[in-house]
């Protein structure tokens, strides 16, 4: 499996960005039972930095996937570096299209927080930016943190959202392990 790495805005109830409220938010994705959003959902849960994307740039890091850019990064110390400036984020580990159980995979200072689908262009994630698709998944199928707990449940979800719904581009999904770094970035860390 190839470990890539992110650092993302928390979006709880701490955070109000242009009027799109935690309130609001809760409100819309149904998703009452959230403490915090954890997502690769780029709107979101945006980026906390910008690479630099000049002819010189950070482009030895950047992962890009069928011509997207991904927000993602190949290099943990690359993303470190970046943020050592900020205070408040999720500096993530995550995994693409895993190929095995990850709850048990052990990332020092790392844990893990779920599975989340991302579309392809990864953009939007049909867990927590859909207006959800009661049909394949329920609310109650997401942890608190927005993101599906376990692996055979994560590519169940997955598949039978695409054959539910083979016209909407946001239900072609990968599946992302994601974990979350227990420290850095974290509330109770932010004066560091």
């Amino acid at each position: 499996m190839d470990f890539w790495y992110t650092a993302t805005e928390n979006y709880d109830k701490e955070f109000d960005d242009n009027g799109l409220s935690w309130t609001k938010y809760i409100e819309f994705s149904k998703l009452t039972h959230l403490t915090e959003l954890v997502s690769l959902d780029g709107m979101l849960n945006e980026l906390i930095f910008e690479p630099d994307r000049g002819e010189n740039g950070d482009w030895d890091f950047i992962i890009v996937d069928n011509l997207y850019e991904t927000g993602l990064f190949n290099s943990l110390e690359y993303v470190i570096k970046k943020i050592k400036d900020k205070e408040r984020f999720n500096l993530l580990t995550v995994v693409k299209e895993p190929t095995e159980k990850c709850d048990k995979i052990e990332i020092l200072d790392f844990e893990f927080v779920g599975y989340d689908l991302l579309d392809k262009d990864y953009s939007t994630s049909a867990l927590s930016n859909c207006g959800g698709f009661d049909e394949t998944f329920l609310p109650s199928d997401l942890n608190q943190y927005g993101l599906i707990d376990t692996f055979e449940k994560a590519y169940d979800i997955r598949d039978r959202l695409f054959a539910n719904n083979p016209e909407e581009h946001h239900a072609d999904c990968n599946v992302f392990a994601l974990w979350r770094h227990k420290k850095i970035g974290r509330v109770e860390n932010a004066s560091r």
